[in-house]
């Protein structure tokens, strides 16, 4: 616990089997109350390796749900178990479990609501070995949204994450996609609804087994992180509503 809040971490797996003791072993446990394994149908051996570890959470989706299917799961579960703040860690050890002390501190402290790791401030993208197109792209789909969702956000993309309770029962999360641009339509909702949105440094590993979406599935991520910023303006222009942005949408059971 922190300041007397019950911290939560998730971790949305797939084929996390070679990286997950690495990811747990970095996990601070001293203020850790629950942690959470959501397994997306893997064909390896990601569960056995959780139970082997200890993790008493563990939830195996019977069917591929999808990156944003599984964070879904995660928060229901957090929730579900109490969480005041839940850190979103991704179990492929591409970002630094040690933070998440840090982090959490940011939201139960009553600064901020939301937390990002950003890999862009300071200098461990391109260092880390995040490859030259997505860091262009990176920076590219990041200057859209901060024209268009008014923020001064260092960067969208990251996987590493920290939210109020508050925020995962107010937010229509349950209007989102499955897929990979969840995350972004997550933080434009986010800032939609005024939650204070807070960053952190955090550096970042690429290599063989730290899970990454290929060229055309990022393509297909960075349209549709334009489309996400374009209905932001036009809804809060009044000119079209999306589900999204609907303060009555769907929800996660609380």
């Amino acid at each position: 616990m922190l300041h007397g809040k019950k911290i939560a971490v998730v971790l949305p797996a797939y084929h996390a089997e070679k990286t997950l003791l690495m990811t747990y072993k970095d996990i601070p446990l001293d203020i850790v109350d629950e942690i959470v394994l959501v397994d997306d149908c893997s064909s390896d051996k990601t569960v056995e390796e959780g139970k082997r570890l200890g993790i008493k959470n563990i939830v195996v989706h019977k069917k591929n749900m999808g990156y944003g299917g599984n964070q879904k799961t995660c928060y229901k579960e957090a929730l579900r178990l109490g969480a005041d703040i839940v850190v979103m860690v991704h179990p492929d050890y591409q970002y630094a479990p040690k933070l998440i002390t840090a982090m959490a501190s940011m939201i139960a402290s009553g600064e901020y609501d939301v937390v990002l790791g950003s890999r862009v401030l300071g200098t461990g993208a391109l260092k880390g070995g995040m490859p030259v197109y997505k860091y262009i792209s990176n920076r590219f789909l990041t200057l859209a949204e901060n024209l268009l969702l008014g923020e001064k956000i260092s960067e969208y993309h990251t996987g590493y994450r920290a939210f109020s309770k508050e925020v995962l029962k107010g937010l229509p999360l349950l209007e989102n996609s499955n897929d990979f641009v969840f995350d972004n339509e997550m933080l434009a909702q986010a800032a939609y609804f005024n939650f204070r949105i807070g960053e952190i440094s955090c550096p970042t590993k690429y290599f063989t087994d730290a899970s990454s979406i290929n060229f055309k599935r990022s393509v297909i991520y960075g349209f549709g992180v334009l489309s996400t910023a374009l209905k932001f303006k036009l809804q809060k222009m009044g000119i079209k509503r999306y589900s999204i942005f609907d303060k009555g949408g769907r929800k996660l059971p609380s």
